[in-house]
């Protein structure tokens, strides 16, 4: 990454790939501060070079959702979703494969904030 950084430059695309990609192995090996900062960094700079609604900008928003989710960080986690979902039935359309994904782990993370709300009433 620091290679593709040094030649391509910190905001060129392929740069943002191997960010992202990073941030998808430190996730992957438990590392989720790590792969949330990069996250975050990959988001932000993705929406200035992609543009805010480019696809691999919203895949970006998924996968950070899914790692602040794992942190606890449920109400960010399920907020960040809910932007996802929104902005990928705009985008790609509402039976895209990746805005079904989505649609189906917010619909799961909904029904879990639901039925712990609902627990705690009783």
């Amino acid at each position: 990454m620091e290679t593709r950084k040094r030649v391509l430059g910190q905001e060129h695309p392929d740069t943002l790939n191997s960010m992202a990609n990073l941030a998808s192995t430190f996730s992957n090996q438990g590392c989720y501060k790590k792969a949330e900062d990069l996250q975050v960094l990959v988001i932000e700079m993705g929406g200035k070079v992609l543009g805010q609604e480019h696809p691999d900008r919203l895949t970006s928003m998924a996968n950070l959702a899914l790692t602040l989710r794992v942190q606890g960080k449920d109400k960010q986690a399920l907020n960040l979703m809910e932007q996802c979902v929104a902005l990928r039935s705009k985008i790609i359309g509402t039976n895209h494969p990746d805005t079904l994904s989505s649609c189906k782990v917010l619909l799961e993370w909904q029904t879990e904030e639901l039925e712990h709300s609902t627990l705690g009433d009783k």
